[in-house]
């Protein structure tokens, strides 16, 4: 039983935290892979650095895996809770309040510090195209966010519809590399550059798990559009499955093909503008080169419009149940569109990006920003297979309109698989500061929980949804 105090909402509170209905299996399916796309243009390269081309390949077949047990379960729980709050909802019902506060809070961390990492890459590709110094790239960056959340800030309609025209292009952007790219492959002179297969044994595999769970990163966001789908129950898990196909076929076909072309992994590896290498490999350093980089920019503004949408949700779903202060999810009165929480969570993403640019890290800012968002992704992604687990073997009547094949030991391989990824991510030293960072962020939100929030709750629709399928 939950012994927690919750103030009961009078219809006030919820009319001005209301959500519009949009959305069916397309739009689902481009808010998913619109979210993820942008690893395939930048952030997947670095783990060419740690475990060579074939150390990636084999950590990208693992993190397949994972995200394979991740979204079959996930495509039970959400038509199964179909509430705004996702990840939170789900630990929230399985395993109480506290759980749902932590997963919530990793899930937060991982939107948060996401499009900060999105913009840093969109920085690279356009100060390499109109030749701006690195100094100017924070001007890039704060030109994308106020853009991007304007669009969301503007309707859900406009949100979705931008959604899924940019993911089209990006795969459109991609399929063409891909046609450029398959003639001029070669496997041992560029991918291999004429070494072995694993040059950093299978430490380097180790190694390179976070950077190729990024090519898969943030689907795991849809449940967040529970509230403003049609029909959760039908199109919630076809969107998913769909969109996990879509990456997997275009995960592969970037990390072969990218790195097997001239100028070679290593140099592939070391680029914030991976995709822009590989266009001048095949068109050339001329203007027609320029301009599909500029076009190849649509892939990450398709992660980063999303993934803005994300964390707009998610906040403002923490935000109506009290674990956050509850004035973050008051929406637009005519649009309801989270404004406050999209300007909040924008403003924290580039703080973040902003400090690591200032504190002259060595390492790339990206990849530090990266490692840091994987750390909260794995830590959500953890107690979410735990929350399938839990609610397969506490609540088996609970109606599921659809149903994971590959059932507990699914969940329970990808928890193996997201707990030896957040080892990892502390043996890279080059990153470690930041993802002691991340901790710190993690250990000061659980204290404010415990201290503040946890006196201040809301009986929103998953707490009321949770209390009433545990009897409490």
């Amino acid at each position: 039983m939950d012994k927690l105090q919750y103030a009961t909402p009078e219809k006030a509170y919820l009319e001005s935290r209301s959500l519009r209905r949009h959305a069916r299996v397309l739009q689902l399916w481009a808010l998913g892979v619109g979210a993820v796309i942008s690893g395939d243009f930048f952030g997947w390269n670095f783990g060419l650095l740690e475990g060579g081309f074939g150390g990636m390949l084999a950590a990208l077949g693992i993190m397949t895996l994972l995200f394979c047990g991740l979204c079959f379960s996930i495509a039970e729980m959400s038509p199964a809770l179909p509430h705004t709050g996702g990840a939170y909802s789900f630990a929230r019902t399985a395993m109480g309040p506290w759980a749902g506060y932590i997963t919530g809070l990793a899930e937060n961390m991982e939107y948060i510090l996401t499009p900060a990492v999105i913009v840093v890459g969109v920085g690279g590709y356009l100060g390499s195209i109109f030749q701006t110094r690195p100094v100017w790239a924070p001007v890039w960056w704060l030109v994308c966010y106020g853009v991007f959340v304007a669009f969301n800030m503007a309707g859900v309609e406009l949100s979705f519809r931008v959604s899924v025209v940019i993911t089209i292009c990006a795969l459109a952007i991609l399929a063409l590399f891909f046609a450029g790219a398959i003639p001029r492959f070669d496997l041992h002179r560029w991918a291999l550059e004429g070494g072995a297969w694993l040059p950093r044994g299978w430490a380097g595999v180790l190694r390179s798990l976070p950077f190729a769970l990024w090519v898969y990163l943030g689907i795991e966001q849809l449940p967040l559009a529970a509230e403003e789908s049609h029909d959760p129950a039908r199109d919630m898990p076809r969107g998913m499955l769909l969109g996990l196909a879509t990456l997997i076929l275009f995960a592969f076909l970037t990390v072969i093909l990218n790195a097997g072309i001239a100028p070679g992994a290593t140099q592939v590896g070391r680029s914030d503008e991976p995709l822009f290498l590989g266009f001048r490999t095949i068109f050339g350093n001329g203007l027609q080169t320029k301009l599909l980089a500029l076009f190849a920019c649509t892939g990450l503004l398709a992660s980063f419009h999303t993934i803005i949408y994300a964390y707009g949700r998610q906040i403002y779903s923490l935000s109506r149940a009290g674990y956050f202060p509850t004035w973050l999810s008051v929406t637009h009165a005519r649009r309801q569109t989270p404004e406050r929480a999209l300007i909040v969570g924008s403003v924290l993403g580039f703080a973040a990006a902003l400090a690591i640019q200032l504190a002259g890290q060595k390492s790339p800012v990206g990849a530090v920003l990266l490692n840091m968002a994987v750390f909260g992704a794995v830590i959500a992604y953890i107690l979410q297979m735990a929350s399938f687990i839990q609610l397969r073997r506490l609540f088996p009547l609970l109606a599921r309109p659809y149903k994971s094949p590959l059932g507990v030991f699914g969940a329970g391989s990808a928890i193996a698989i997201a707990a030896i990824t957040l080892l990892t991510l502390f043996m890279n030293r080059d990153y470690r500061l930041g993802v002691v960072g991340a901790a710190i962020w993690f250990l000061l939100g659980i204290a404010y929980f415990a201290v503040y929030g946890r006196k201040r709750l809301v009986l929103s629709p998953e707490e009321e949804f949770a209390r009433r399928v545990r009897g409490a």
